[in-house]
């Protein structure tokens, strides 16, 4: 598939995902990106802000399976992966899928479970597959998990350990909407007189998989290369940061500059398309000391000054 075909089927699905969110043309993208980038996204955010509605709109929009899963403190692994079950018709052990098996699993409140079943997600989220009593289990191509989970409330919660987290493509936000937004929401509403929003498939699981092998194609410079590194260098060595981001930041960083590039049609990375996805590729990645977390300084804001530090490479004659 060409990169100019990448970005008009990219063009139709936000297109199509607007029909329900109103406002969030860049999350919605950002959430392409990731897609793209064949990784996986946490939205941190507050209740009724649509993270549940972003992600079974998109679902819909491009054809894949959804599934949704209700963390809480008494979800067991099998309930997510699933289990074997004995058929006494046969009196042979069958496998019942859990609803990982799916194109998009949404993890709705990923922390309210308890780190063992948090767990079960972190096989399939590295190598795409799930092992039970000993076998292997591919997923269906292409996977995703979307993983969300309330800013502030913590009470009676798990907070994710740093190797999960780290596993995420990217940390997003949703944010609420302006005024003329939210008037607008009401008024399709009203409109429609269903809390159904209407959606056409506009793309496939296999169409998508193209365009994650695609976006392999984009050319990289070793110019933009030694640029992402030098960011992620930079967040390890900066004096508020305790723990900087991972080789798996520069990946991820790597990957979603050529997802957007391509969906600005482009197969060739810009110092701006690692600019645009930075923080939401690697404020999730770096742990702060003490004394910047206690003042509420956030990661954003050390990964905006690491940006404005970095030299960006300039254009070759």
């Amino acid at each position: 598939m060409k990169i100019e075909e990448v970005a008009r089927n990219c063009m139709g699905i936000r297109t199509e995902v607007a029909k329900a969110i109103v406002e969030k043309d860049s999350v919605i993208e950002q959430l392409m990106l990731a897609f793209l980038g064949g990784g996986h996204v946490l939205f941190e955010d507050y209740p009724g802000l649509a993270k549940t509605l972003m992600a079974n709109s998109f679902s819909k929009a491009i054809g894949c399976g959804f599934k949704r899963v209700q963390f809480t403190p008494d979800l067991l692994p099998a309930d997510i992966t699933g289990t074997f079950i004995l058929n006494r018709s046969t009196s042979q052990f069958e496998l019942r899928k859990g609803p990982i098996f799916t194109n998009i699993l949404l993890a709705d409140e990923i922390n309210r479970a308890p780190p063992k079943t948090q767990s079960a997600l972190l096989e399939a989220m590295q190598e795409f597959q799930v092992t039970l009593e000993g076998d292997t289990h591919k997923l269906p191509g292409p996977f995703m998990v979307v993983a969300t989970q309330n800013p502030i409330e913590y009470e009676g919660t798990y907070p994710l350990p740093e190797a999960q987290i780290d596993r995420f493509l990217m940390r997003l936000s949703i944010g609420y909407p302006s005024l003329k937004g939210e008037a607008e929401i009401l008024r399709r509403r009203r409109a429609r007189k269903t809390d159904e929003v209407a959606m056409t498939s506009v793309s496939s699981p296999a169409v998508i998989l193209e365009m994650q092998r695609a976006i392999e194609d984009v050319h990289v410079d070793a110019d933009i290369e030694n640029y992402i590194v030098s960011i992620v260098h930079e967040t390890r060595k900066h004096g508020q940061v305790e723990v900087g981001a991972s080789p798996r930041g520069s990946l991820a960083l790597m990957k979603l500059s050529q997802a957007k590039a391509a969906v600005a049609g482009r197969d060739y990375v810009l110092p701006d398309d690692v600019k645009d996805i930075a923080v939401p590729a690697l404020a999730h990645r770096l742990i702060l000391k003490p004394d910047p977390w206690i003042k509420g300084i956030k990661p954003k804001v050390i990964i905006d000054k690491v940006l404005s530090t970095v030299p960006v490479p300039k254009a070759r004659a």
